[in-house]
């Protein structure tokens, strides 16, 4: 049962993209920007922002970072390597991993391997001298989950960096749609690391996304930090420039009371979140179509 009614999904998806941020219902912290090129050189400032006011210090950042979007990479490189940002005091912990049918991690050269890719795009064009320690990249697998887990628990997170899914997933935290083990908001927020099987609105998302609708080919698991731990940052950034299949969960994040069934909701309860998209994420086919009668 889907937890608003559907003329309060009608309206919100009807409001102008331009009319979000300033819209007197907004539930949550909202920021629009042009394009993908912009949301990158933010997202890369923001974090090397945090980076450098602790080295300013002295003091260690500790980070969890996301697979995606893609547009943030070489921004946050050519801004560590050009202002000499030494990332030898950051810790990063990764967010998720997609899995295979039985639980194991993907070939190094599949498209969903999360770790390759980030070793490639995120780590691999940083001078050395200014490298994150080998030691202080905390990847996320089924044999390093308790560590990982308890390594975020010895000290606060600085930042949290993310996008979000179809049905508003952050990391992997998709709505929960066993038949027989439904959860409460409650259990949702204090969801930890876990492996799981993806659902199926994410497996064909990913499918039409990357595979030509191909869903055979997309990892049927993953294993992915919990809400508790997402949200345990003192500043959490969620991102996307990926348009139609991320709109509706954006306006049900901005708008909609906290619910289990948009996992994204629950950046409503942290005291210093934002939700930023791309205009093209912003937009829905509802507003730009005042003529549709849907109801």
């Amino acid at each position: 049962m889907s937890p608003f009614l559907k003329h309060d999904l009608y309206r919100w998806c009807s409001i102008p993209a331009e009319k979000l941020s300033a819209h007197p219902e907004l539930r949550a912290r909202f920021r629009m920007v042009r394009d993908s090129a912009e949301m990158g050189r933010l997202m890369a400032q923001e974090l090397v922002d945090v980076i450098v006011a602790s080295n300013q210090k002295n003091s260690p950042t500790r980070a969890i970072i996301p697979c995606g979007p893609k547009c943030w990479y070489a921004p946050f490189t050519e801004l560590v390597n050009s202002k000499k940002v030494s990332l030898r005091n950051l810790s990063v912990f990764h967010m998720d991993e997609c899995l295979d049918w039985q639980g194991r991690l993907l070939p190094a050269k599949h498209p969903y391997n999360f770790r390759s890719f980030m070793e490639e795009h995120f780590y691999g064009g940083i001078s050395a001298e200014l490298a994150v320690p080998e030691k202080q990249r905390f990847w996320l697998t089924p044999s390093t989950a308790e560590k990982v887990g308890a390594t975020i628990a010895a000290a606060p997170i600085d930042i949290t960096v993310g996008g979000w899914g179809q049905d508003g997933h952050v990391a992997y935290n998709q709505a929960r749609r066993h038949p027989y083990s439904a959860i409460t908001l409650e259990e949702l927020a204090e969801s930890t690391i876990r492996v799981q099987e993806n659902n199926m609105d994410t497996i064909l998302a990913l499918a039409q996304r990357t595979f030509g609708s191909a869903y055979q080919f997309v990892p049927p698991m993953s294993i992915t930090l919990g809400v508790k731990e997402c949200l345990s940052a003192k500043k959490v950034r969620v991102y996307s420039d990926t348009g139609a299949w991320k709109q509706t969960a954006l306006r049900v994040a901005l708008f909609a009371e906290p619910t289990p069934e948009y996992p994204m909701t629950l950046l409503q309860r942290h005291p210093d979140a934002v939700i930023t998209a791309t205009q093209e994420t912003a937009a829905h086919p509802i507003s730009e179509n005042p003529d549709w009668d849907l109801l």
